[in-house]
């Protein structure tokens, strides 16, 4: 007999309501930003076309993606992460 199983949302990721957390912050980020400068419509429209683009470049791609095109493509300054060279140095030597 089979006593131990795995949950099949083993690997899902976390989400809030019905968005990951990522979408959820570029959904409403705009939003809020929309609503502190008294752009209602425009705030909700920068949401949606926010979320839209998101899931389309995460459609059939892990969530990690993203954070890897942005360590190689934008400048070091964007995600100050210490742990790591910046992208531009190819060779390391020592």
């Amino acid at each position: 007999m089979n006593r131990y199983t795995i949950p099949s949302k083993l690997d899902e990721p976390e989400r809030i309501g019905p968005w990951t957390i990522d979408e959820l912050v570029v959904t409403v980020g705009p939003f809020v930003v929309g609503i502190i400068t008294q752009q209602f419509m425009v705030g909700i429209i920068a949401g949606a076309l926010g979320w839209y683009t998101l899931r389309k470049a995460k459609a059939g791609r892990a969530g990690a993606w993203l954070l890897n095109a942005a360590y190689w493509y934008l400048p070091s300054e964007v995600l100050k992460l210490n742990a790591v060279p910046p992208s531009y140095i190819r060779l390391m030597a020592g």
